[in-house]
């Protein structure tokens, strides 16, 4: 008999990468059932898992989930987004959740800076043309100038902060639409002017960052109307959540000339299926999700998920617990 706690997981693109240094760090400690093989014999699983490792793209945690889990003690989301799971459910269970916000900052925001320059450039169209020895003059979308533009952040919560520091070493013009606005002294720390309305915000931006989180009032938040108020030569970045953008819309949007270009981190769903629009429009980049693959930050999230799971095993408590 294996004593060990059992923990519940579903295989995911973004583990399978690092999955031997995954379980290298948790099988000492927990018994891995994979969620196909809790589905096959959910009956006598069921009463001994007591924890749940979950990543953003998951969406199986139910009420017919929970209730084949009558011990299930916490939730334990590797990344800081939560937008998958029904809180107010799973809290309903006495199950508590716990996440990783501020790990994955600084490399969200350097992947917005990435994805912003790559698209003003043309850094991507450009390497091809190096590689397949194409002529240079076959760019279909101009470049722009970056340094001294008008930036524009929704959401600015401690990635968007982020954002802004980065954009000011390019002499940015930096805008924000929030839903509250931020104390004067951070507005000051990173030269930000607040803009009640987002409509007025999207007619002045050369650069839209998306940074919002992903709930019911911002979900296709930029849609027909606000593509629309964008100037033609703008460019939208998103490394927040792909439902936070009517993509139809965008589709339409880059299209028909109404923006200049996207440069996604994000979609949904994610991957895309391959006869999706975006991928066959040439002012659009699409990265996999992978704004925090990198090693180093992998590592942190790793030793501070395990740390949050093996608390919430114990009844310990954690760093990050989310209250409703």
């Amino acid at each position: 008999m294996d004593n060990r706690p059992h923990l519940l997981l579903s295989p995911c693109p973004y583990l399978e990468l690092h999955l031997n240094t995954f379980l290298e760090k948790f099988q000492n400690h927990f018994y891995i059932v994979w969620l196909s093989e809790f589905i096959k014999n959910s009956k006598e699983l069921g009463e001994k898992i007591v924890a749940i490792l979950s990543f953003s793209q998951e969406t199986y945690i139910n009420k017919k989930i929970l209730d084949l889990l009558p011990n299930l003690k916490v939730i334990s989301v590797f990344g800081a987004g939560v937008d998958h799971l029904d809180l107010t459910l799973i809290q309903s269970y006495g199950v508590k959740i716990c996440n990783l916000p501020g790990i994955v900052t600084n490399p969200t925001a350097d992947m917005a800076m990435a994805l912003l320059l790559a698209s003003a450039r043309n850094i991507v169209s450009e390497v091809q043309q190096v590689k397949n020895s194409e002529p240079t003059n076959s760019v279909i979308t101009e470049p722009v100038e970056v340094t001294g533009s008008v930036m524009g952040i929704l959401g600015m919560g401690t990635i968007g902060l982020a954002v802004a520091k980065r954009a000011r070493g390019f002499d940015m013009t930096i805008l924000y639409h929030n839903r509250k606005r931020r104390p004067l002294e951070e507005e000051q720390e990173v030269g930000a002017t607040f803009c009640p309305y987002l409509l007025d915000m999207l007619a002045k931006v050369d650069f839209l960052v998306v940074c919002v989180d992903l709930n019911s009032s911002s979900t296709k938040m930029i849609a027909e109307q606000e593509f629309r108020a964008m100037k033609p030569s703008a460019t939208i970045v998103n490394i927040a959540r792909g439902l936070v953008i009517d993509q139809d819309a965008m589709v339409t949007a880059l299209s028909e000339g109404w923006i200049r270009a996207a440069a996604l981190d994000v979609t949904y769903p994610e991957p895309l299926p391959r006869d999706h629009p975006l991928l066959h429009l040439n002012n659009v980049i699409i990265t996999p999700h992978s704004g925090t693959d990198i090693k180093e930050t992998f590592q942190k999230m790793l030793d501070i998920s395990f740390a949050n799971t093996l608390a919430g095993v114990e009844d310990r408590p954690f760093p990050h617990p989310i209250k409703v």
